[in-house]
């Protein structure tokens, strides 16, 4: 329930905005507006994973930070790749423990 909106679907919050500079940089405005809108609809796909998260974890006592940090072990090495979209992040269910822990991880 966690690795696929909180990593997957996550990881597209942080390199749409690159992809967004790029096209922009071509002169491609026009197709500027497809990431644009799946960056939009991106961030409301997160937060409904983190939101049932969260319930998953409330209903079993489970603490979902801690949980969390444990499934990046099991799927993800640990640790997820920089840079972060902060903002996106944030917006969508992530909050700033979170996002400090992603980004020190990341560092190593």
């Amino acid at each position: 329930m966690a690795p696929v909106p909180r990593v997957l679907e996550a990881r597209g919050l942080d390199v749409t905005p690159g992809m967004i500079a790029r096209l922009r940089g071509m002169g491609d405005l026009r197709t500027v507006e497809i990431p644009e809108t799946i960056l939009r609809e991106e961030v409301a796909h997160v937060a409904a994973g983190s939101r049932w998260y969260r319930w998953y974890c409330e209903r079993d006592g489970i603490e979902p930070r801690a949980r969390f940090r444990e499934l990046l072990h099991e799927y993800a090495g640990g640790y997820l790749h920089g840079p972060f979209n902060v903002e996106a992040r944030l917006l969508a269910g992530f909050d700033e423990d979170e996002l400090a822990a992603l980004e020190a991880g990341a560092a190593r």
